[in-house]
Formats: C-alpha cells, sequence, structure tokens
C-alpha cells in the first residue's frame, strides 16, 4: 500500500512499474497536491474502451456523507500508448480547513460496463489536514513548500 509521505520528490515505490501496475489493477491514483482550491490530482488508467469515466469518491466525516468529483481526460496521453491520465480536483472549501480534518477517497473507473477502484488496497487514502501556522520571524522560508504526493 502507499504511504501518503510528503516529499520534494515522488518518492519511489517498489514492485511494479506504473505501467504494469496500471495494468494489473486497471486504475491507479498517479499523484494528489494540496492547493488553495482543494486537492488535486491525477489517476492513470488502462484504456480499455474509448467511453470511461473516472471520478474520485471522498468524506471528510469519516463516510456519515460523501461527495463525488469527475475526473477530466487530459489529453495527450501518456507515452506507453495503453493508459489514459484522468485529472480531479477536490473543492474542500471551509470544512477541509478545520483542524485535524480526516480526508477520505477512492478512485472509481467505470469502462465497458465493469467498474473498477482504487481504494489504497482496501484501506482509502487518507490525509489529515492541519492549520497553517504563520511563519515565524527568522531564517527566510522555503520557497517551494507545495509539496507532491506521489502514488505511482
Amino acid at each position: 500500500p502507499a504511504d501518503l509521505l510528503k516529499t520534494r520528490k515522488p518518492p519511489a515505490l517498489g514492485g511494479l512499474e506504473p505501467v504494469e501496475r496500471v495494468r494489473q489493477h486497471k486504475v491507479r491514483l498517479e499523484w494528489v497536491r494540496a492547493e488553495p482550491a482543494g486537492l488535486r490530482g491525477a489517476v492513470r488508467v488502462l484504456n480499455l474502451a474509448y467511453e470511461k469515466v473516472v471520478s474520485v469518491r471522498y468524506t471528510l466525516n469519516g463516510w456519515a456523507s460523501c461527495a463525488e468529483a469527475a475526473a477530466t481526460y487530459q489529453p495527450p496521453g501518456p507515452a506507453d500508448g495503453i493508459t489514459d491520465r484522468f485529472a480531479f480536483l477536490l473543492p474542500l472549501g471551509a470544512a477541509a480547513a478545520a483542524a485535524e480534518t480526516t480526508l477520505e477517497f477512492a478512485v472509481r473507473y467505470r469502462v465497458a460496463g465493469a467498474e473498477y477502484w482504487d481504494n489504497n488496497e482496501g484501506k482509502n487514502y487518507r490525509l489529515r489536514g492541519r492549520q497553517r501556522v504563520p511563519p515565524a520571524a527568522g531564517p527566510p522560508q522555503d520557497p517551494d513548500s507545495s509539496a507532491w504526493i506521489h502514488f505511482i
């Protein structure tokens, strides 16, 4: 399972190459990044048919309620010729700004009458939010403070 580690460079994940992971599971979360507008990310899917629907189902309250955000196709596709990339934005709003909010989500891929999920091997992807503390006076802060979270 993928750990949600914030890094400047995507962590190398052991095991299968990205294309092989997508070939085996049909859908895989590629990366996510926290932004002021919400959580932005990318998904790769195995190109099984022309018509396909990719979405992200998410909750901020332990699945007492949930929402689903559509992902959009990102041309040109990956150069491997067998996968497509989709991008999404989860508009988290003020609820996510609360201290110690936990976002859980899973990716859904519907194609050719079948449905596939990437839910972090049954555990859902989880991100815990925390309130930002204004930088203290002192040495300059790192200008590249936007961290990437990478899965494939």
